[in-house]
């Protein structure tokens, strides 16, 4: 899969998709591994790595609108759709019609739920995340008001606030909101038996397999990205995404000229500038100006100068050999070399 035009090439590889979903249904180990493709599979294109992820191990999918699901099953997508975001008005009924199963933590989305013939809910604490959901001590009230309804509880979940956090005050975060959560399973499940018990996200489905419970609900990992903001590598997973250009122009800049917008980089030696026809309107963000790395024969080279709204330019060395028209790597691989999404994320002070 590739972008609109040649001069910025998003490539998807859904191979690495059915690969990482492999691995983290065997990390999971009895417990049923949930895709994340909300937001359009985090921008690799829903219905392809949807179909991919369950050809790769993955027992149900889920999305954050109605619309999403209703998205993949036009596709043709069956199996288990879990809507993961608050819905409001028609979506309610939108998600039903899609099969979707909705979350819900109130009486009020029990009697949307209920009014909307939605399939299944999946009963959402807050643990500890301060986001969706019902406090800890209101499970028991939320389960029977489900069960007075006679809505058919799917599961009973919670997320994860710090499960990315290994080190630090927050490291032990993850296991409070675990057990918070297991002391209220008893009283759920009395009352919705068969329910699937599920918390994990993809750092804690790495990270601890005793918060695996009946279901994981795997993201950022799925897109072969380390949600601890290492080398992916290290957890065996396979980069989804590689994102390439080419050489636009090379020209010649004489020490102390600069380049771009600016002039926030001038040369400290004669060199050969790349220009490349990417920029932030393509997703390059600006706050990689002078801080970034990318791909050119095989060898890593520094942007320079100030990211514009569709060029950027390379420091490509005063002995380079390349020329107009040579493939540029953004993000991905190039001989032995490789740019990964959290070497760009850390660039940023942002998450991959």
């Amino acid at each position: 899969m590739s972008g609109a035009t040649d001069r910025a090439v998003a490539v998807v590889d859904l191979a690495a998709v059915r690969h990482n979903a492999a691995l983290l249904a065997r990390t999971a180990g009895r417990a049923r591994l949930a895709a994340v493709v909300k937001a359009d599979a985090y921008g690799h294109g829903a219905v392809p790595v949807a179909r991919a992820a369950l050809e790769g191990g993955a027992g149900s999918l889920a999305v954050a609108t109605a619309a999403e699901a209703e998205e993949l099953r036009a596709a043709g997508i069956g199996g288990p759709v879990v809507v993961l975001g608050p819905l409001t008005g028609p979506e309610w009924a939108r998600a039903a019609g899609a099969g979707g199963e909705v979350v819900c933590w109130d009486a009020a989305g029990l009697d949307a739920a209920r009014a909307a013939g939605v399939p299944g809910v999946h009963l959402e604490l807050d643990t500890g995340m301060g986001r969706l959901g019902a406090r800890v001590e209101d499970a028991a009230a939320l389960a029977d008001a489900a069960a007075a309804r006679g809505v058919r509880v799917a599961g009973v979940m919670t997320h994860f606030a710090t499960a990315d956090e290994t080190e630090g005050p927050n490291a032990g975060f993850l296991r409070e909101q675990l057990v918070r959560f297991r002391a209220a399973l008893p009283a759920l499940t009395a009352r919705a038996p068969g329910a699937l018990a599920h918390a994990a996200n993809s750092a804690a489905t790495l990270r601890e397999p005793a918060s695996h419970l009946d279901m994981v609900r795997c993201g950022i990992a799925l897109y072969g990205c380390s949600p601890f903001g290492g080398d992916p590598a290290d957890h065996g997973l396979r980069p989804v995404m590689s994102w390439r250009s080419y050489l636009g122009q090379v020209k010649q800049v004489r020490s102390r000229e600069s380049v771009g917008y600016g002039r926030t980089h001038r040369a400290a030696r004669g060199t050969w500038i790349g220009i490349v026809p990417v920029g932030y309107a393509d997703g390059y963000a600006r706050s990689l100006s002078n801080r970034a790395e990318a791909l050119v024969g095989g060898r890593r080279v520094p942007v320079v100068g100030t990211v514009s709204m569709d060029l950027i330019a390379l420091d490509l060395g005063p002995e380079a050999t390349e020329r107009a028209g040579d493939e540029v790597v953004l993000l991905g691989a190039q001989g032995g070399e490789r740019i990964l999404a959290e070497d760009l994320a850390r660039r940023r002070a942002t998450i991959a």
